[in-house]
């Protein structure tokens, strides 16, 4: 992200990304001796990598209703933990099968498969604990709402289920006319954490019902916006500069938005999504300013 071009939003990504390094290094400390290799899988997976999009989501909405930064970190947090979790798993050879992530070996290269397995799991049940703490919030009503939202924006209905689609899109020709079937797959795979990321910051703050609304209908736009500017990067991008793998999804057969669209048409698509997300923030003034810099931002990145 070039500071010239974004300016306050690169700030304040590099503040956010900063300060949830502080919480994360805390919470997967290194001095248990027993699970001192599960605990470094963990550590390697999570720490100093990633744009850290969704605690920024999270921290960004929370920041619209006054919720305090602590509670709004602990619950960026536990999204990272969740985000995290599924790359560990993904990366694996029975599903992905990547050798690089985020510019250095994927955790099961690092260390082993099993050890990979065993971190993800370790880190998928540990973003449930954070958020069930009081340390999040004082009201019990409220961490029961996050953890109930976290689960299904993370599973079979959510992420879990995205992937699952995702995995069968390699071997399903789909053409123009099955966009829908490729918007509903990643509005599972990648949409639904999103989604989530900005609603916490709203259930922390136990916003009204028209401001969950204004936000859902950002991310909604927001997630699909990111995962075509996911699919141009492996088409057009390089190794070096994403950090992972490229060329992918071709060499898979998979169906992408670049697949069926074609280049051109999935950028045009892209950004239109990401002038419609700014849209549906006017209920919140100039206070989401960053949040909008935000929508134009993941169509234009390069890694």
């Amino acid at each position: 992200m070039g500071k010239s071009e974004y300016g306050a939003l690169a700030d304040a990504m590099a503040r956010t990304a900063e300060n949830l390094e502080t919480v994360l290094d805390r919470m997967i400390p290194t001095d248990q001796a027993a699970e001192r290799d599960l605990m470094d899988a963990m550590r390697y997976a999570t720490l100093d990598g990633g744009k850290r999009i969704r605690p920024f989501l999270v921290v960004q909405s929370a920041s619209l209703f006054g919720v305090a930064e602590n509670a709004a970190y602990r619950a960026g947090a536990a999204v990272e933990l969740i985000h995290c979790y599924s790359l560990v798993h993904d990366d694996l050879p029975a599903m992905d099968d990547d050798a690089l992530r985020r510019g250095k070996p994927t955790v099961h290269k690092h260390f082993d498969e099993a050890t990979a397995i065993l971190a993800g799991d370790a880190l998928l049940t540990q973003a449930f604990e954070v958020l069930a703490s009081d340390a999040t919030h004082s009201n019990p009503s409220v961490r029961c709402e996050l953890v109930t939202e976290l689960a299904k924006a993370s599973g079979a209905h959510g992420m879990v289920g995205g992937q699952m689609i995702d995995l069968k899109a390699e071997k399903v020709d789909l053409d123009e006319s099955d966009i829908g079937a490729i918007t509903r797959l990643q509005r599972l795979k990648t949409g639904r954490l999103i989604d989530f990321s900005a609603q916490a910051g709203a259930i922390l703050g136990r916003a009204p019902s028209s401001a969950r609304d204004a936000l859902r209908g950002y991310t909604h736009d927001l997630g699909l916006a990111f995962q075509i500017a996911d699919d141009l990067l492996d088409v057009e991008g390089d190794a070096a500069t994403v950090g992972k793998a490229t060329k992918k999804d071709a060499e898979r057969g998979k169906a992408t938005f670049v697949s069926i669209l074609g280049a051109e048409k999935a950028r045009d698509q892209a950004n239109r999504l990401a002038d419609q997300a700014s849209a549906h923030l006017k209920l919140f003034g100039d206070k989401a300013d960053l949040l909008r810099d935000l929508a134009r931002f993941v169509v234009t990145r390069s890694h």
